[in-house]
């Protein structure tokens, strides 16, 4: 790769890194690529030279957010044992919490957009983590795969919302 496309790259993930805080933090509507630019120390129209619309560049960085989950749970469901995979993918998950908050966070804003093409960036992301856990569930044996898939989802997003509120009494178990 060229000096200059590998630059272009990485100011194009330091845009993505940025709109992910900025958006998680002040939520998509209220932030502008403004802000976006200046926490990635760029100028405002270089954000258009990679995104076109504040939209698309929300689509890139929920794609990123949740190809991040999923190639952690794809590594965990290829790697952990049958008794091991529940508590190794929810290992997995609260790392992704740790170590990627506002990922998380934007995930959560996201779900309450109601454009459609937010909305089906959401329903693809949740829908490939479902069937992911759901055929990881089912092909080690457990029990009941569809019931066990739902808890695991929503105590994920009760996990997702003692994170946002700093309520850690919510994840005791």
């Amino acid at each position: 790769m060229a000096k200059d496309s590998t630059a272009s790259v990485n100011r194009r993930n330091d845009i993505i890194s940025a709109a992910i805080e900025v958006f998680a933090e002040i939520g998509y509507y209220r932030a502008t690529t403004a802000q976006v630019a200046e926490r990635a120390q760029i100028s405002q129209p270089y954000i258009f030279r990679f995104f076109k619309t504040k939209e698309s560049l929300l689509l890139t960085a929920l794609e990123v957010s949740w190809t991040r989950v999923i190639d952690s749970f794809r590594l965990v469901v290829e790697t952990a044992t049958p008794d091991q995979l529940e508590s190794d993918l929810i290992e997995a998950y609260e790392k992704i919490l740790e170590s990627h908050k506002s990922e998380i966070l934007l995930q959560m804003q996201a779900q309450t957009i109601q454009e459609d093409v937010i909305r089906q960036a959401m329903k693809k992301g949740f829908g490939e983590v479902r069937t992911m856990v759901l055929n990881a569930f089912s092909n080690a044996g457990i029990a009941e795969p569809k019931q066990r898939t739902l808890v695991f989802l929503a105590i994920g997003m009760l996990c997702n919302i003692s994170t946002a509120l700093d309520m850690p009494e919510l994840k005791e178990r």
